[in-house]
């Protein structure tokens, strides 16, 4: 094939390609739908529940995004889950796609939709209570399942001492998303000035608090909250940790939203989660909602909320499973970040 024909061949292509995605986009559900999965992921039913739809009308549109690759799947057990697509930097449409999102993004979300994703995300928090509430007693043997706490919990630590923070470790405010029952907090004690540690589940907050005694930590709060709570109550903290609690989160990215609220400028969020793993059984032995992350999906969170990449770890576990330790910081001159899906 010459040439001048192989051009004209991609020529077509490209114009086939950005009429499908034109014909993706041109439909205001189908907008409605991108515009919910700006920031969280959802299963069919939930996006039925947030759109007030029935299935059958819901997955033709979904067929259209994802031929397009305007939005992706991920498994999750037995359950598909829905996100939106990102195009890789080297894509030929890359910017006309992150100019839709942006133009999305800038509508306000529809007030019946902004109840249903609270609504979902309230079942989602709801389940992972009772899970927490129901099995506070063996929270430590389950958890070690998964990641036994002994094999990361050194690494972490040294991870976070090594950062450069605003202020001397020694004089810095740290805030735990998550503390579980406070297994951690003896490990940050000694690296900070002060630190406040929130969990929404208050059986782990009375494991934690008898942690904290036994251990005699004199410098932690323990506050029975979530990380909307904590952006609510405090700020300009020089560190926000938040160990192995992503995977119970109903929706993750809200969480760097809050942090990047809470922290200063230069301040560090760490993260301590698993990677993308297939084991299933996690779900309900450990009350996970996700099985893990992709390091990518970590990076288009705390991007989308303001922050910078940082330093990274990863540790391979004996039974298969990967750990990331993820840092990200504030930078002292930040842009506006995107809004959240629940933004007006």
């Amino acid at each position: 094939m010459s040439s001048s024909n192989t051009a004209s061949t991609q020529l077509t292509s490209s114009n086939e390609q950005l009429a499908q995605l034109c014909k993706a986009s041109a439909d205001g559900l189908r907008l409605d739908i991108l515009r919910v999965l700006s920031g969280d992921s959802f299963s069919v039913q939930e996006l039925c529940q947030i759109l007030g739809l029935k299935q059958s009308a819901l997955s033709h549109h979904l067929k259209l995004l994802a031929s397009a690759e305007l939005v992706i799947t991920r498994r999750e057990g037995n359950t598909l889950f829905y996100r939106r697509g990102l195009f890789s930097h080297g894509h030929l449409f890359c910017d006309w796609q992150a100019s839709l999102f942006a133009s999305i993004d800038r509508c306000p979300l529809n007030s019946s939709h902004r109840s249903g994703i609270t609504q979902v995300e309230a079942a989602r928090t709801a389940s992972s209570k009772a899970f927490f509430l129901e099995n506070a007693a063996k929270f430590r043997e389950q958890q070690d399942l998964i990641a036994s706490f002994e094999q990361y919990a050194d690494s972490v630590a040294t991870f976070i001492a090594g950062l450069e923070l605003p202020v001397e470790n020694q004089y810095a405010k740290a805030i735990e998303i998550g503390p579980g029952d406070g297994r951690f907090l003896s490990f940050l004690s000694p690296l900070f000035a002060h630190i406040s540690a929130y969990d929404n589940s208050s059986a782990m907050i009375a494991a934690a608090e008898t942690a904290v005694i036994l251990e005699n930590l004199d410098n932690i709060t323990l506050v029975l909250g979530d990380s909307a709570l904590a952006s609510q109550q405090q700020s300009n903290a020089d560190c926000v940790v938040i160990n192995m609690v992503l995977h119970h989160i109903a929706s993750p990215a809200d969480i760097f939203i809050h942090s990047a609220e809470l922290l200063k400028p230069g301040g560090a969020l760490v993260i301590t989660d698993l990677c993308l793993h297939d084991q299933t059984w996690a779900q309900e032995a450990c009350g996970d909602i996700w099985l893990g992350f992709e390091p990518d999906d970590l990076t288009h969170w705390a991007k989308s909320a303001g922050l910078e990449e940082g330093q990274s770890s990863f540790l391979a576990q004996r039974n298969g499973f990967r750990i990331q330790i993820r840092h990200f910081y504030k930078p002292h001159s930040q842009t506006l970040s995107q809004p959240s899906q629940k933004g007006t």
